[in-house]
């Protein structure tokens, strides 16, 4: 059965993540009825770097390129617009190393000298942006592979208990594609990427993948233990996550930084 609610465009998308997102952002430390709660991550162990590296099908890029750029979206100093971009490019550079084992089909074509036998992907690419935070990795997706299928999915956190809600869906109902990579910068706690997963698989596609910037050891170990038939490409792996379920060093609010709503 296909979805027949018009399409919204990004102006209007955007609108409504925004008014979510701001609807939802809690203070933490504070219980609903303002008294002092516990900080979420108090207390909860973490595993190290080390252990999580050990984990199968976990890749994180060792490319100087990467960690050139890694280091100017760190940066406090580097502007929204800067910010932006440089996110779109780290989206360009996973795509290619998530796009490796893609599978080929052989296509005969005609050079301007004679024929021959070329190669093109054998079937469809999926690209689902989490909300917002997804959408410059979605654009730099797509500048390596154009006719990317961008499916919007949204999803926020919840301050205080650092669950994953959802609150926007345009997955299709059917899918027939090779394979759909779930973007999202930060893997903090793994809350919002399990969910992402989870609500692709229902959906019956037969192969994901999760791209991200930044991932926390425990947040990276969650998704892997969760979902072990995926592949997870990150640009970074950090140390921690601290008492409020940030991902230290970081880089701050990857959405705050992209679209300057500080």
């Amino acid at each position: 059965m296909v979805d027949s609610t018009p399409l919204l465009n990004s102006d209007t998308i955007l609108s409504k993540v925004y008014m979510i997102y701001d609807e939802g952002r809690d203070m933490l430390g504070t219980s609903p009825q303002g008294g002092k709660s516990k900080l979420p991550m108090q207390g909860v162990p973490q595993p190290t770097r080390d252990e999580v590296l050990k984990l199968p099908r976990v890749h994180i890029s060792s490319h100087p390129v990467m960690a050139h750029k890694m280091t100017l979206l760190r940066n406090k100093n580097t502007p929204p617009p800067q910010f932006y971009q440089l996110v779109k490019e780290i989206g360009a550079l996973l795509a290619y190393e998530a796009t490796e084992k893609l599978a080929l089909e052989k296509s005969e074509i005609e050079t301007p000298l004679q024929s021959t036998t070329g190669y093109r992907l054998a079937g469809g690419i999926g690209v689902t942006p989490i909300l917002r935070a997804g959408l410059g990795l979605a654009e730099g997706f797509r500048q390596v592979i154009p006719d990317v299928q961008v499916w919007h999915l949204g999803l926020r956190r919840d301050e205080e208990t650092l669950q994953a809600m959802e609150y926007y869906n345009r997955l299709p109902h059917q899918v027939d594609l090779q394979v759909v990579y779930a973007v999202d910068p930060m893997l903090a706690t793994g809350g919002s990427a399990i969910d992402a997963i989870n609500i692709l698989k229902r959906r019956g596609i037969p192969r994901l993948s999760y791209l991200g910037i930044i991932a926390a050891p425990y947040g990276l170990q969650r998704l892997a233990q969760a979902h072990p038939d995926i592949d997870i490409y990150v640009a970074a792996l950090d140390e921690s996550l601290n008492d409020m379920g940030y991902i230290v060093p970081g880089l701050g609010d990857a959405g705050d930084r992209q679209f300057g709503t500080f």
